[in-house]
């Protein structure tokens, strides 16, 4: 066999094992999700092992004062707690895009829960790294790329005032 003729052999030979990698890789990330699934649509939860803790669903009220934004929350205390101080969350997304999740640390003041963006730009409010990840079916984890100290927490969407609140302990 010439030289010319064993090259093209291993390129194809080559190019095979190539191809046979790629739809093994394609198959391993079709598998299916098969953990808990939440309840309900375009809320996250709380990922503990098997367990799902619905995080506290609610509106923040902005207020303002000079160049700057206080979004409010009543109450101290979010009820939906985690030990983790990487969270990691289900949500089951039909209008909610998971990728315009935003997550931000609240400060307690007054009775209530406050973070303040100033002038269009964040403020004492800077976003936590996230990961999202999609898992299929409309189906997302979403989880925090950063330790995160004990305190009160809450995920929203940019650009809206929904806000899905939780603490960690």
């Amino acid at each position: 066999m010439s030289c010319a003729k064993i090259l093209i052999e291993m390129r194809n030979t080559l190019t095979a094992s190539i191809l046979a990698l790629a739809l093994a890789s394609s198959v391993c990330a079709a598998e299916k999700y098969n953990g808990p699934r939440p309840p309900k649509q375009d809320v996250p939860y709380l990922v503990h092992a098997d367990n799902l803790i619905e995080t506290e669903v609610s509106q923040a009220s902005p207020e303002s004062r000079k160049h700057d934004t206080t979004y409010v929350i009543s109450g101290t205390n979010s009820p939906a707690r985690t030990p983790l101080a990487e969270p990691i969350f289900l949500i089951d997304a039909n209008t909610i895009v998971p990728e315009r999740l935003e997550m931000y640390r609240m400060e307690v003041k007054n009775g209530r829960r406050e973070i303040t963006l100033s002038g269009g730009r964040h403020g004492s409010g800077k976003p936590i790294h996230i990961t999202v990840t999609p898992l299929g079916d409309h189906l997302y984890r979403v989880e925090a790329a950063e330790m995160l100290e004990d305190g009160e927490y809450v995920l929203t969407p940019n650009g809206s005032n929904q806000v899905f609140c939780f603490e960690i302990y």
